[in-house]
């Protein structure tokens, strides 16, 4: 929650920003290595699968790359959030650009997968939740969070809370399983241990249950594939780990790749608006995962990338990770008037509020390499990872 002067400082930084920085702030991208090699990454992989290079020539060729952490779209204020981008010197390094190089110094928001740790590395969920044990579940998330807070992250992909049934599905291990009820308080724990009280605190990130919703039911366990169900089964048995985390304060949600009866959840009206928002109660970012508004095109459900951007924004997807489809073609959307500016400042409010939940208006430094040095693989962190170990081994 936030107070009234925090919302109002939203909704006046919000009447600052042109179109281009508000549609930024929906944009969350990674590093690239795109620009350190004479060829594009993509080329240079295709070389090797190829034959045209070794794979030790590869190897060598990425050794020696530069990362190009993108600091001419953070200082134009094109980049809202990052991914998969650690280390308290980069990721500060960042802030600064964006804080005292762009035109509204907003902060950015760095992100990332801290499924099972970060450096200290607990037993993978599938194995954790063997433990049935609510504490440990909760103590290794708030480990996790301590160490991946001293890196530089403020918030995690994770829980993943998918009830999975089907042992073909690759992704099992990231959840707890096939129990709904055991599910329901893995969430709870999970999102309490990320979170605590207050995810402003330092050592503290912003949880992000996954992936909303069915995701484990992907007919024959194909990743990404469909997914075909009763309406009934789906709210017995998908939905309520769900409900565990946002009754628990979860602060956001990731939609999933598949669709649910024919339509992709990424641009589901029905599932994010009617089941997650109207009847859960949520109405905090949601964000999607990597490509999946460009993968409603592969899903045959929208003709084009356009056309995607176009149904995720209006269907509720506040952030856009890694595709670039929302800027690509949110603006050019509105002035054809083919999407209404609400969805955008709808949309760029939330990023605001996350942001301003996460305490980064008033410290948005909120580690250095000192810290970072004396939290990872602390002594603590490592006894705990093998009670885990121990406690969730079955035969």
């Amino acid at each position: 929650m936030i107070t009234k002067k925090q919302h109002e400082k939203i909704k006046f930084i919000l009447s600052q920003m042109t179109i281009e920085e508000k549609i930024g702030q929906l944009q969350q991208l990674g590093p690239s290595l795109v620009g350190a090699f004479e060829v594009s990454f993509e080329e240079l992989l295709d070389m090797m699968f190829d034959g045209r290079i070794s794979e030790a020539e590869f190897h060598k060729l990425m050794s020696t790359a530069k990362e190009d952490l993108r600091e001419e779209e953070v200082r134009a204020g094109k980049i809202g959030s990052f991914n998969g981008l650690y280390g308290a010197e980069k990721i500060n390094y960042l802030q600064k650009i964006a804080l005292e190089e762009s035109r509204l110094g907003i902060p950015l928001l760095f992100g990332a997968d801290i499924i099972h740790g970060m450096r200290a590395v607990y037993p993978i969920p599938l194995a954790e939740s063997c433990a049935f044990d609510e504490k440990l579940w909760e103590e290794t998330a708030e480990m996790s969070a301590k160490e991946a807070a001293a890196s530089g992250i403020h918030w995690t992909f994770a829980p993943m809370i998918d009830v999975a049934r089907d042992a073909r599905w690759g992704r099992i291990s990231e959840g707890a399983g096939e129990d709904i009820y055991l599910n329901c308080v893995f969430a709870r724990a999970k999102v309490k241990g990320f979170q605590g009280d207050n995810p402003a605190e330092e050592d503290k990130l912003l949880a992000c249950a996954k992936h909303f919703i069915a995701y484990g039911a992907a007919e024959s366990g194909r990743d990404y594939n469909t997914t075909d169900m009763s309406i009934q089964k789906l709210h017995e048995v998908y939905l309520p780990p769900f409900k565990a985390a946002i009754d628990a304060g979860l602060a956001s949600i990731m939609p999933s790749f598949n669709d649910v009866n024919g339509v992709p959840v990424t641009v589901n009206n029905y599932m994010l608006q009617d089941v997650l928002k109207e009847e859960c109660g949520f109405d905090g970012l949601l964000v999607s995962d990597a490509n999946a508004i460009a993968e409603c095109v592969n899903h045959g459900f929208a003709e084009n990338k356009k056309e995607a951007a176009k149904l995720a924004i209006e269907a509720g997807i506040t952030v856009d990770m890694s595709s670039k489809i929302y800027s690509s073609y949110l603006k050019e959307l509105v002035d054809e008037e083919k999407l209404e500016k609400s969805f955008i400042d709808d949309a760029v409010y939330k990023v605001l509020k996350l942001k301003m939940e996460k305490g980064l208006f008033e410290s948005p430094y909120q580690t250095n390499t000192e810290k970072e040095k004396n939290t990872i693989l602390k002594a603590e962190f490592r006894e705990k990872s093998k009670e885990a170990a121990l406690k969730s081994m079955v035969l």
